[in-house]
This record gives structure tokens, sequence and C-alpha cells, in this order.
């Protein structure tokens, strides 16, 4: 243990950091980043004052189980995918959209929604209510490759 307090120097912590940081290109889950976050940090911390081996270690462990657990706890369900992109036909019921056009003869015509949903921001529709370009629609139902719709 002597050795290793004697030859351990707070550039290696910094080094291993920097490719433990490095190793999240293979995994990325933001899992490594953190292992090397808090290397660099023992390193800098290392750079200031004089710690033993085991305060080292006991330092990188604890930072790296707090950046871990803030950024799955807090950050990480921040930046999913709200898109609703590759979802079913229940990411779609309940969005609102306007009509680009709309025959009340025929009951069919299309819509915009403000983003695209489902990969699409344009779709056909199908209303048994009078619509006219412009109103705004509420999506209750998917009927094959159209939607059916009620004014909002």
């Amino acid at each position: 243990m002597e050795w290793l307090n004697t030859h351990i120097e707070y550039w290696h912590w910094i080094v291993f950091g920097l490719v433990l940081a490095g190793l999240e290109i293979f995994a990325p889950s933001f899992f490594m980043l953190w292992l090397g976050v808090s290397a660099i940090a023992v390193g800098l911390i290392m750079s200031i004052t004089e710690i033993s081996v085991t305060s080292q270690v006991l330092i990188w462990a604890g930072l790296s189980f707090s950046c871990l657990v803030a950024w799955f706890k807090f950050v990480s369900p921040m930046m999913k995918n709200k898109t609703l992109s590759g979802m079913s036909k229940e990411a779609i019921i309940g969005q609102e959209g306007t009509v680009l056009n709309h025959s009340n003869e025929s009951h069919r015509g299309k819509m915009r929604f403000p983003a695209p949903i489902v990969g699409n921001d344009e779709w056909s529709i199908i209303s048994d209510d009078e619509l006219t370009g412009g109103d705004r629609v509420v999506v209750k139902d998917v009927v094959g490759n159209a939607l059916s719709v009620k004014k909002k």
C-alpha cells in the first residue's frame, strides 16, 4: 500500500478519466462518461492536496455513484424522445391538428399536425362534422390509413 501512495500521481487519475470517458464511444449510455469525469475530479483534487490511495478510491466511487444517480434519475428522463415517431395508434389519438381541406359530401379530407406524428405531419381524415380549411380538429380513432377526427 505504501508503494501505491508514493507512485500514483494526480495525472494518472486524469489519464484514467480520459480513457474511461473515451470508452463511452463503445457504450453509449453515459455510464463510462461519469466514471471518467469522477476520475478527472479526483486527479484535480490530488493536484491541490495530497490524499491516500484509499481516500482517492473512495472519493472516486462516491463521485461516480452520485453522478450516475443524478444522470439517470434527473437528466436522462428529460432527454427522452417525445416526437411519438414509431409509436402506435394510441400515440395519435387525442392529438390536435388543422384541416387543410375537407369535402363535406364525401366526409374526407386532409389535415396537418404542427409537428410530425408517427413520422408524418399531413394525414388523410374522415369526419362526419361540417369542416372547412383552417378548422382545429382532434383525432378520435385510426381507420386504415386515415384518421377519424372531430371538430374541436
